[in-house]
């Protein structure tokens, strides 16, 4: 009976554990971006299983996987370079919405829902690497005058 209760405590507790990238709305907001882009991706035909589909749903992942993976750093010039490239991946889906677009794999109301997702990702992300570079800069300027 004792060891069913802390298998409970630990459950609850595990459940409500985070990991630091978790709490950013930016990744948030990637991970909900994936599963836009899987959910818009499921309607494509099926001969672009391997190409359009595949690009996009990698590179929407890139974006919250690199979020994550720059965080686990304690360099913040490691740190500045996975949030680089998440935004490369941001850009790249962008630009394969609007092939997918252009072919006609998607709505305008489709495109603009993930680009307007997209754009806050961006901003966010931007926002992200200006305070990462500002840390650095202090952190140089610290020590310099050490």
């Amino acid at each position: 009976m004792l060891i069913w209760l802390f298998v409970d405590l630990f459950k609850e507790k595990s459940m409500n554990y985070q990991y630091s990238f978790e709490k950013l709305e930016v990744w948030q907001n990637a991970q909900k971006f994936v599963v836009l882009i899987y959910n818009i991706t499921s309607k494509f035909p099926n001969e672009e299983k391997y190409g359009l589909v595949s690009q996009m749903r990698k590179a929407s992942v890139s974006i919250s996987s690199n979020i994550a993976e720059g965080s686990s750093r304690h360099s913040l010039k490691d740190q500045i370079r996975f949030t680089e490239i998440a935004y490369g991946s941001a850009l790249e889906t962008y630009c394969q919405l609007k092939i997918s677009l252009a072919l006609l794999f998607l709505s305008e109301i489709e495109f603009q829902e993930a680009n307007i997702l997209l754009k806050e990702i961006t901003n966010k992300l931007n926002a992200l690497k200006n305070s990462q570079q500002k840390r650095l800069h202090e952190q140089t300027n610290n020590q310099i005058n050490k």
